[in-house]
C-alpha cells in the first residue's frame, strides 16, 4: 500500500481510539453534578472575584447578572479594574446604583510587578479585598464577559457543598453568530475536551486537571493550601494551571458544560479568533519546539489525512484509499455532532472540520513564530514573553 494509505489507516485507528479510550471527550452531556440545598438551611458567605481591563463594551451584558444573583447567603462583587482606560470602573459603580443590586466593590491593583500575569494579578488583589472585608467560605472567580444565570451561583454552591468538591468549574457557552464564530467556537471547545476529558477531570484522585477560567467556583481554605494564585502568578493558561494546583493540594475538583452560564463576548471576524488562540497556543506546548513539531504533525495525520485521501483515492481509484479515508473522516464528524448540537449549530458543519483544525494548525504554529520573536502572549496591550513558570 501506499505512504498515504498508510497514513490514513493510522488515522483511522487513531479515531477508533479517541471514540472509545479518550474519556469519551465527545459527549457533551458533563454538566453540574447531583446538588441539594445545604441540609443546615445556611448557605455560605462568598466573595465574587471579577479582573476586568477595558470591558467597558461587555459589562451591560455581564455585570448586571452577578449583581442579580438570588443567592440565599450573603455574596458581595469585587471588580478588579486592571488599568482600564475606557471608564470601565466607573461604569460598573454606575451599573451597580440599582436598588436591590449585590453589593459592589471596585479596586486597582497597579500595575503587576515582574513574574506576575494581568490576570492573575488582578485576581490576587480581589481576593484580599474580598479577605479583608468579608468571612467568605468561597470565591467565585468569573471573567468581564461572563453573564450568569439568576440562579448560577446558589447551583455552583450547591453542587460544591454537595460533592464535597474544591473546585467547581464550568466552560461558559462561548457567543455563535458570525461566520467564524461558528467556524472556530465550537471546535474550541471539542479540542479543549479531547485534551482534557472532563470525564476524566472528574474522577477523584485522577492525574487530569483543568478548569475554565470563565466561571470557576473555589473554597477559600483550598486556594490557601495551594497557594493561588502566588503559585501560578506567571501562568499564562491559568484555568488549567489553577486547577492543577488545587489538585496538587489535595482538592476535589470538577469540570463540565454550563447551561446558563453565557459568554457576550464578540468575535466577528477571524483575526480576534485567530488571536483568542494563538497567545496561548505554544505556553500549552510548553515553548518546546518538538512538542510543536509532534502536535503539527499529530493533528496532520489526525484530522487532515483522511479528506486528503479520500480525494486522492476518487482521483486515483484506489478504492481502499478512498474507503478508510472516508471511514476516518466519519468518525471524526460523527464525534463532532454533540458539540455542533450543544451550540445550537447544524451537524452539517461536522465533515468542516478538518478545515477549522487546519485553522487551529496554522494558529499554533503563529504562537510560537510570536513566541520567537519575543512577543509571546500578548492580551489587552501586555506581552508575556517568558514561559509560564508553574510549580
Amino acid at each position: 500500500m501506499s505512504a498515504l494509505t498508510w497514513i490514513t489507516v493510522g488515522s483511522l485507528a487513531a479515531w477508533a481510539w479517541l471514540l472509545l479510550g479518550q474519556g469519551f471527550f465527545w459527549r457533551t452531556d458533563v454538566r453540574l453534578p447531583p446538588r441539594t440545598p445545604p441540609g443546615d438551611g445556611e448557605w455560605p458567605a462568598v466573595a465574587i472575584v471579577v479582573p476586568a481591563r477595558d470591558e467597558a463594551a461587555v459589562l451591560p451584558s455581564s455585570l448586571p447578572s452577578l449583581l442579580a444573583q438570588d443567592y440565599p447567603g450573603r455574596a458581595e462583587v469585587f471588580l478588579v479594574d486592571d488599568g482600564s482606560t475606557d471608564g470601565t470602573g466607573g461604569l460598573a459603580r454606575a451599573l451597580a446604583a440599582v436598588p436591590g443590586s449585590l453589593p459592589l466593590t471596585v479596586g486597582s491593583p497597579g500595575e503587576p510587578p515582574p513574574g506576575w500575569t494581568g490576570k492573575l494579578w488582578a485576581v490576587r488583589h480581589g481576593m484580599a479585598l474580598a479577605r479583608a472585608r468579608t468571612d467568605a467560605e468561597y470565591f467565585l472567580l468569573t471573567d468581564a464577559d461572563i453573564a450568569h444565570a439568576p440562579d448560577s451561583l446558589r447551583e455552583l454552591v450547591a453542587a460544591a457543598r454537595s460533592g464535597g468538591l474544591d473546585l467547581v468549574s464550568q466552560m461558559a457557552r462561548l457567543r455563535v453568530a458570525s461566520f467564524w464564530e461558528r467556524m472556530v467556537v465550537p471546535a474550541f471547545v471539542y479540542f479543549f475536551a479531547q485534551l482534557y476529558p472532563f470525564r476524566w477531570i472528574n474522577r477523584p484522585g485522577g492525574r487530569t486537571a483543568a478548569a475554565a477560567g470563565g466561571c470557576v467556583l473555589l473554597r477559600a481554605e483550598a486556594a490557601e493550601r495551594a497557594g493561588v494564585p502566588d503559585s501560578i502568578r506567571q501562568a499564562v493558561i491559568d484555568d488549567v494551571s489553577l486547577a492543577r494546583a488545587v489538585r496538587r493540594g489535595g482538592g476535589r475538583i470538577w469540570l463540565g458544560l454550563a447551561d446558563r452560564v453565557d459568554s457576550v463576548r464578540p468575535y466577528p471576524g477571524l483575526a480576534p479568533l485567530w488571536r483568542m488562540v494563538s497567545r496561548s497556543a505554544y505556553a500549552q506546548l510548553r515553548h518546546n519546539p518538538l512538542l510543536l513539531a509532534g502536535t503539527v504533525a499529530g493533528l496532520a495525520v489526525i484530522y487532515l489525512a483522511p479528506p486528503v485521501a479520500v480525494v486522492a483515492g476518487a482521483v486515483a481509484g484506489n478504492g481502499v484509499l478512498l474507503a478508510v479515508g472516508a471511514a476516518a473522516w466519519a468518525v471524526m464528524a460523527g464525534t463532532y455532532v454533540p458539540m455542533l448540537r450543544y451550540y445550537r449549530q447544524s451537524p452539517a458543519l461536522a465533515p468542516l472540520l478538518p478545515f477549522t483544525a487546519l485553522l487551529y494548525v496554522l494558529m499554533t504554529v503563529d504562537s510560537a513564530v510570536q513566541h520567537y520573536r519575543g512577543r509571546g502572549a500578548a492580551w489587552k496591550g501586555r506581552t508575556y514573553a517568558r514561559p509560564e513558570a508553574t510549580p
